[in-house]
C-alpha cells in the first residue's frame, strides 16, 4: 500500500490548490476592472461564480465520489480544474470569465469532498486519523492566506493571466500524485443522489445569489428584486419539505432542530460571510483608496492570515477546557468589533497602528468560531452520520463565503454608486458619471483626468465600505447573541469522542468518508 504520508501530501496539495483560487483572484479584481471594463457587478460574478458553484454542489459531489471511487473522481476533479484554469487565462471579456469560473467551482466542489474521503478511508486508526484531518484543514486555511500574496506576487511580474495560469502546473502535479499514491476506494452502500433536493437547493442558492448581486442595478424596491427575493424563499421552502419526504436526503433537515447544531451552522456560516466579504472589499481599498500595488496588497493580507492560523488552533484547544459557548460568543463579539471598527476607517488610516490590529482582532475572531464550531456540529451527530456533518459543514462555509461577497459587494455598490452620483452631480456628464458609479476601476482611472476627482472617489468607496462592514459587525453580533443563548457551555473530553466513534465500526470504510 502506498506510504499514508504521500496520500495525506496529495489530497492537502489539492486543497490548498482549490482554496488559493478562492482567494488568488480577488487580489486582481481592480486589474480586471481596468483591463476587462468590468463594472463591479461583473467583479461579484466573477468571484461568486465560482463560490455559488462549490456551495451549490459540494455536497452532491461527495456522494459521488464516494459511490463512483475516490480516487477518479480526484483525478478527474484536478483534470476539470486544470483545463478551465488555463481557459480562464484565456478569455478576453468579463463575461466569459465568469462562465468559466463557475465550471472552475464545479470541478473544485468534486475534489474538495473527495480529500476528505480519502483521509477518512486510507488513515483508519483513531488517532492518525484525527492528526491527518488537522493536516487537512490546516491546508485549507493556507490556500486562503496564500492566495492574495501569490496573486500579488504574479501581477507584480505578469498580467492577469498568470493568476489562473499558475494553478494549471500545480493541479497537474498533483494529478500525478494522487495517480501514483492514492489507493482506490469507493462505498457501493452510498445511496443515490436525492435529485429533487439537489435541483432545488441549487435553484435555491442560485436565485438567491442572483437577486442579490442584481439588486443594485434593479433596485433594492423593485419589482424584480422582491419577486427573487420570493421565489428563492418558495425553492427553500419547497426544498425543506422533499427533504423531510424523501428516504435519502441531501441533507437531514431535522437536524436543525437541535439548536445546538444550528447555531454551530450559523457561526461558521456568519465567520465565513464575514471573511469574503473583507477580502473583497479590503482588496480594492489597498489598490484604489491607498494605491498600493498588487503585491504590496498581498503583503498586508499576511496579519489577518497569521491571526486566523494561530487563534484556529487556540481556539481547538480551548473549548475542550472551556466549552464551546465560550470561545465561539468572544470570537463573533471580536469580529463584530472588528467589522465595526472597519466601517469607521478614514482614506489615510496607518497601516501598523490601525489597520493591523483591525485585521489581528478579525482574523482572532474568525480562528475562535471556526474550529469549535466545527467540533459542535459533529457532537451533535452520532458516530455513524459522521460524515453527514462533514459535509454540512463544508457547505456552510462555502454557503456563508457566497452570500458573504453578495450581500456585503451588493451593499457597498449600491451606497458607493449613490454617493459618488451625489458628489459628482454638474462635475461629469451623464454617461461617464453613470459609468464611474458602476466601476470603482473606471472612476479611478477617470480620477487621474479630472482635477478633483479623486477624493469624491476615495469617499464613495469609503461610504460603501463603512455601510457593509457595519452590516456585517451587527450581524456578526447578533450570532454571538444567538450563540450565548444556544452553544453547549459544558466542557467536554475530545479524547472520549474519538474512543465512542471507534465502537461498533466493523466496516473498514470509517463513517467520516460517507459523504451524502
Amino acid at each position: 500500500m502506498p506510504r499514508k504520508p504521500l496520500i495525506l501530501l496529495t489530497v492537502c496539495l489539492a486543497t490548498v490548490t482549490i482554496n488559493l483560487s478562492t482567494t488568488i483572484t480577488n487580489i486582481a479584481l481592480p486589474t480586471l476592472a481596468a483591463e476587462l471594463d468590468a463594472s463591479t457587478r461583473d467583479l461579484l460574478w466573477i468571484v461568486d461564480g465560482y463560490n455559488l458553484a462549490f456551495a451549490a454542489l459540494v455536497l452532491a459531489m461527495g456522494s459521488l465520489s464516494d459511490r463512483f471511487g475516490r480516487r477518479p473522481a480526484l483525478i478527474l476533479g484536478l483534470s476539470g480544474f486544470a483545463a478551465s484554469s488555463a481557459a480562464a487565462a484565456l478569455v478576453d471579456s468579463s463575461d466569459a470569465l465568469v462562465v468559466i469560473r463557475v465550471a472552475m467551482g464545479v470541478f473544485a466542489a468534486l475534489i474538495f469532498p473527495t480529500t476528505l474521503s480519502i483521509i477518512a478511508n486510507a488513515f483508519t486508526e483513531r488517532r492518525e486519523r484525527a492528526s491527518a484531518l488537522g493536516l487537512w484543514g490546516a491546508s485549507v486555511g493556507v490556500g486562503v492566506a496564500l492566495g492574495p500574496v501569490a496573486g500579488g506576487f504574479l501581477l507584480e511580474h505578469s498580467s492577469w493571466h498568470s493568476v489562473f495560469l499558475a494553478l494549471v502546473p500545480i493541479s497537474v502535479l498533483t494529478i500525478a500524485m494522487a495517480a501514483l499514491f492514492v489507493p482506490e476506494s469507493r462505498d457501493p452502500h452510498v445511496p443515490r443522489i436525492d435529485r429533487p433536493g439537489f435541483v432545488l437547493s441549487v435553484a435555491a442558492l442560485g436565485a438567491l445569489t442572483w437577486t442579490i448581486i442584481e439588486a443594485p442595478g434593479h433596485g433594492w424596491d423593485s419589482a424584480a428584486t422582491i419577486g427573487g427575493f420570493a421565489v428563492a424563499a418558495a425553492l427553500v421552502v419547497g426544498f425543506v419539505v422533499v427533504e423531510r419526504a424523501v428516504r435519502h436526503p441531501m441533507i437531514d433537515v431535522t437536524l436543525f432542530l437541535d439548536r445546538r447544531f444550528s447555531a454551530a451552522c450559523a457561526a461558521v456560516t456568519i465567520a465565513f460571510f464575514a471573511l469574503f466579504g473583507f477580502i473583497f472589499l479590503i482588496t480594492q481599498f489597498f489598490q484604489f483608496v491607498r494605491d498600493y500595488s498588487a503585491l504590496e496588497t498581498g503583503l498586508r493580507f499576511l496579519p489577518v492570515a497569521g491571526s486566523i492560523a494561530v487563534t484556529s488552533i487556540l481556539g481547538g484547544q480551548l473549548a475542550p477546557r472551556l466549552g464551546t459557548k465560550a470561545v465561539v460568543t468572544p470570537g463573533l463579539l471580536m469580529l463584530g468589533a472588528a467589522f465595526l471598527w472597519i466601517a469607521t476607517i478614514p482614506a489615510d488610516a496607518s497601516y501598523p497602528a490601525v489597520i493591523v490590529p483591525q485585521m489581528i482582532l478579525l482574523g482572532g475572531g474568525l480562528g475562535l468560531v471556526s474550529t469549535p464550531a466545527t467540533e459542535s456540529i459533529m457532537q451533535v451527530l452520532p458516530p455513524s452520520r459522521a460524515g453527514v456533518g462533514s459535509a454540512v459543514n463544508d457547505a456552510t462555509r462555502e454557503l456563508g463565503g457566497t452570500l458573504g461577497v453578495a450581500v456585503v459587494g451588493s451593499i457597498f455598490s449600491s451606497r458607493y454608486a449613490d454617493t459618488l452620483t451625489s458628489l459628482v452631480a454638474g462635475r461629469l456628464d451623464g454617461p461617464r458619471a453613470e459609468a464611474a458609479g458602476e466601476s470603482v476601476g473606471f472612476a479611478d482611472a477617470l480620477a487621474a483626468q479630472v482635477p478633483g476627482l479623486g477624493p469624491a472617489v476615495d469617499r464613495a468607496f469609503l461610504d460603501g465600505l463603512g455601510l457593509g462592514c457595519t452590516v456585517v459587525g451587527v450581524l456578526c453580533l447578533l450570532g454571538a447573541m444567538v450563540c450565548l443563548a444556544a452553544l453547549p457551555g459544558n466542557r467536554y473530553d475530545p479524547l472520549a469522542e474519538v474512543e465512542t466513534a471507534g465502537e461498533g465500526q466493523g466496516d473498514a470504510t470509517p463513517p467520516a468518508a460517507r459523504v451524502h
